[in-house]
């Protein structure tokens, strides 16, 4: 027999909504719907998910306002981030704020190279030299665009090698403000001056040194803003 209409168990509505916001933000995250690409409409999102219209409305409305999401009139919905903290550090980086953004950068960039010099393995390693030779070839191609997105790559590479998740995750979330402090830093054109020769971070790193891979890292960013 089906159960009866007063036994069946109705989450609270708030319950729902929040239920709602995490299958849409995992879809996101898993790459469903990648950044930039617009979202079902919501009666195909109430089929999809089981879920009412308003928990629907509500979930969306919730991701708009954390930055995930973008709806736009006559277009429909699209998402513009993977991250809710992104967006956020995006409206905070103003110019004003550059040396805050450079202590940001040394607070991640100093341990996560002190930490890859103690736990980097041999994959680690090879992951760094290709970053490394892919940074200098970008140099060489004298494309700002492309050398900050390499240089990028080199970071990222030396937060991975400290096997850290939470430093991770938290890189990956600030990475879009660091790459336009860096831009901004080479503006139109590569300068021979602004060149800042990364090698010996990972040497230090590859000779298992955390204090010297310390000590390059955080010499990258005496200046106001530097790669």
């Amino acid at each position: 027999m089906p159960p009866s209409v007063d036994s069946v168990v109705v989450p609270p509505r708030g319950h729902r909504v929040r239920q709602t916001i995490e299958q849409l933000r995992a879809r996101i995250l898993d790459g469903e719907w990648p950044v930039g690409g617009r979202i079902p409409t919501e009666p195909q999102l109430v089929a999809a998910l089981g879920v009412g219209r308003n928990t629907v409305r509500e979930a969306v409305r919730a991701l708009v306002h954390a930055g995930v999401l973008e709806c736009r009139q006559g277009s429909g919905t699209y998402v513009v981030s993977t991250d809710e903290l992104a967006p956020v550090v995006a409206r905070r980086l103003t110019d004003d704020r550059m040396t805050e953004v450079v202590e940001v950068r040394r607070a991640f960039e100093v341990e996560a190279a002190r930490l890859a010099a103690l736990r980097r393995t041999p994959g680690d390693l090879a992951a760094l030299d290709g970053a490394l030779a892919a940074r200098e070839a970008a140099w060489r191609g004298g494309r700002v665009d492309e050398f900050v997105e390499a240089d990028a790559a080199l970071h990222t590479a030396v937060i991975a090698a400290a096997h850290n998740g939470m430093l991770a995750g938290l890189y990956a979330s600030v990475g879009a403000a660091l790459r336009s402090t860096v831009a901004q830093s080479m503006g139109d054109t590569l300068e021979p001056e602004r060149y800042v020769d990364h090698s010996r971070l990972v040497e230090a790193i590859r000779a298992a040194d955390p204090e010297r891979a310390a000590r390059e890292a955080g010499a990258f960013l005496e200046s106001p803003v530097r790669a």
